[in-house]
């Protein structure tokens, strides 16, 4: 695909679920970048993908657009998890997911790190959350403890990779 054509295409273009659609008409987002027009027809079709690009540039929508969309929102048991390097980004990848998937009925997005209270992210895994996103420590620290269903998962993802491998965490991702 040319890169003209990359910056043509528009969100509409793509079988997203409508609620995800109204979401991103809402902040004015019509047309995709190139990270997010290449890599939405293959995580549509739930194939798995690598993707790199420049900050900015709409890593997350590019992967949290086709995974709200696959979402089973009559499931509730978490179906999508986000493995991040750190708590900040944990929260912001968190925040973007909930706001694309604000018009979904009956979905959830829970950010799980260190450094808040294991309790009460014990707690607000019981209302049932279909996207998990968190910090490599913080997850296996829930599933040892048998908290973190992972039976249901259809997707994840290892947001900024590189940089879990540079901190340390390539056991922990394993």
């Amino acid at each position: 695909m040319s890169q003209t054509h990359l910056s043509t295409q528009k969100f509409a273009d793509f079988p997203l679920k409508p609620e995800v659609i109204a979401a991103l008409n809402e902040n004015g987002f019509e047309f995709c970048t190139p990270i997010q027009a290449l890599s939405l027809p293959i995580l549509l079709k739930a194939k798995d993908i690598a993707g790199q690009a420049q900050t900015g540039t709409g890593k997350t929508a590019a992967f949290s657009l086709p995974l709200l969309s696959r979402l089973n929102d009559r499931q509730k048991t978490p179906q999508i998890l986000v493995l991040t390097p750190t708590r900040e980004l944990a929260i912001q990848v968190a925040e973007a997911m909930q706001g694309y998937g604000r018009h979904m009925k009956n979905s959830h997005v829970l950010p799980v790190y260190g450094g808040q209270s294991m309790g009460i992210q014990l707690r607000q895994l019981q209302r049932s959350p279909q996207v998990i996103v968190g910090t490599p420590g913080r997850i296996l620290d829930l599933i040892r403890r048998g908290k973190l269903p992972l039976e249901d998962l259809k997707a994840l993802v290892l947001d900024e990779a590189d940089e879990m491998l540079r901190m340390g965490f390539i056991d922990d991702v394993e």
